[in-house]
């Protein structure tokens, strides 16, 4: 996720409409409410949360560098892909 400034977050869930509507709303304190995170730009799916935790912290340790080339990868105008989902 990122503000629209483009501080990033990257962050794990099994649910991730109800993540997001969270952010959006601004329900969880810390660091996404601090920096107004409030932008899905990039999803990725995994099998298992031991799966999801062990690449939320691989992606976690790369440079900003690569965490914008995943996202451009996928989404090159980073839209918010979660536009329109709470309707």
């Amino acid at each position: 996720m990122s503000s629209k400034t483009g501080t990033l977050y990257i962050g794990m869930t099994n649910d991730i409409k109800k993540r997001v509507y969270q952010h959006k709303n601004h329900l969880m304190p810390g660091f996404t409410n601090k920096y107004n995170i409030d932008r899905l730009l990039y999803v990725e799916r995994v099998s298992d949360p031991i799966s999801a935790i062990s690449r939320e912290k691989q992606i976690k340790k790369w440079r900003r560098e690569k965490k914008v080339a995943i996202i451009d990868s996928m989404n090159p105008d980073w839209k918010d892909l979660s536009d329109g989902w709470y309707e």
